[in-house]
Order: C-alpha cells, then structure tokens, then sequence
C-alpha cells in the first residue's frame, strides 16, 4: 500500500499539506508519504487516471495502483484514519 499527496507546492495550502506530511512522518516514521506535484509529468497522469478535482488530494493506493481511497480539497484527513489505509495487511 501506498498514499501519495498531490498538491501545488507553490500555493496556499503548500505550507498546510507541508506541515501534514511532517507531522505524519513525526507520529508514524518509517511510513512515507509521496509528495507529487500536479503540474509535473507523473502528477498529471495521476490527476488524469483518478479524476481528481480538487488539490489537495490524497490518494490511499494499493501496489497494483487499486484506489482504496481518496480526499480531496482543503479539509485533510486525520492521520490515523491515512495510517490505517497502511497498515493493511
């Protein structure tokens, strides 16, 4: 499983999705999130492959690219409710 993050890094809610990522890694470790900017190539392809509308959009995949789940827009999610999509067995 994993959860990638796609956002403008140069935007308004940068620093908050920034600050996510950090304290996430702080509480959990060794799990790591990927950070993915919408306006690069494979950000693109992902905005494109799961619809996505909203930035921004934090998508719980499993390894053969299923969506488990995904929230989108401002409101993030609580870190544990992101943890338990990876600590699936």
């Amino acid at each position: 499983m994993k959860v990638v993050i796609l956002y403008r890094p140069k935007s308004e809610y940068a620093t908050k999705v920034e600050a996510f990522v950090h304290d996430y890694q702080v509480r959990h470790g060794s799990v790591k999130l990927e950070l993915l900017n919408v306006d690069e190539r494979e950000g693109i392809a992902l905005v494109s492959l799961y619809d996505i509308m909203s930035y921004p959009a934090i998508l719980a995949l499993a390894i053969d690219g299923t969506l488990l789940h995904m929230w989108q827009g401002e409101q993030l999610p609580l870190m544990d409710e992101v943890a338990s999509y990876l600590y699936v067995v």
